[in-house]
Formats: C-alpha cells, sequence, structure tokens
C-alpha cells in the first residue's frame, strides 16, 4: 500500500466519499434526515388524531353511558311517582265523594228532625216538663 486510500463514511445506508466537500455531505445528510422526519411527522398527526379520536370516543363512550343509566334510573323514579300521584289522586276523589255523600246524608237528617220537631212545636204535643223548685 503507498499510502493513498479513500475513506468512505456510511451516513444514512449511503457512502459518503470523504473527499466530497463537507458542505455537500452534511446539506445531503440534512436533506436525508428531513425527508425520513417529514415522512413521520406526515404519518403522526393522523395517528396522534386517530387516537385523540379513540379516546374521547372511549371517554364519550363512559360519560354518556353513565349518564344515559343515570337519566333511565331517573325516569323509572319519575314514572313511579307519576302513578302513587294517580292513586292517590283517586283515593282523594273517591274520600271526597263519600263525604259530599255522608254531608248530603247529614243535611236529610237534620232537615226532617228540625221539621218533625217544628210539627210537635207548633201542635203542642210536646212540650217540656215543668220544673220543681229544689228544697
Amino acid at each position: 500500500m503507498t499510502g493513498d486510500f479513500i475513506m468512505t463514511l456510511v451516513i444514512s445506508g449511503k457512502a459518503a466519499d470523504l473527499e466530497q466537500e463537507p458542505e455537500v455531505a452534511v446539506e445531503g445528510e440534512i436533506r436525508e434526515f428531513v425527508r425520513r422526519d417529514g415522512a413521520n411527522l406526515r404519518r403522526t398527526p393522523e395517528m396522534d388524531s386517530e387516537l385523540v379520536a379513540n379516546n374521547i370516543s372511549t371517554l364519550l363512550q363512559r360519560v354518556a353511558g353513565s349518564s344515559v343509566q343515570e337519566i333511565d334510573r331517573l325516569i323509572a323514579e319519575l314514572q313511579t311517582l307519576r302513578d302513587l300521584l294517580h292513586e292517590e289522586g283517586a283515593r282523594v276523589q273517591r274520600e271526597i265523594a263519600e263525604y259530599a255523600h255522608l254531608s248530603q246524608s247529614a243535611m236529610q237528617s237534620t232537615k226532617i228532625i228540625a221539621e218533625s220537631l217544628g210539627k210537635w212545636k207548633g201542635t203542642g204535643e210536646w212540650a217540656p216538663a215543668p220544673r220543681t223548685a229544689p228544697r
């Protein structure tokens, strides 16, 4: 060997001749780096957005699922209360009708008694017994 040899530098899988100007070698390496990373960066937002969308979707499903369950529970409770109110309303209506009937019967009885007393008073058949003074 005579001492003349050419060194090669392997950068990015390509052989680069060291006899090239260093600026040219660095620029080529920068271009290759940008090309590789640019491709990765272009893919990453899509993958990131899909990941974010999946995370948001999962979160919304959990929140919506528990919210829907809570709403279903509240609807069932409100339906139970509505049925109870209907039953109580019917009971109150029955009691009012019974009270009205009882009140009407009491008024008729009072009227009959008042008429009978009026007849006895007018004919003199009913008179209080005389009182005797205590000794």
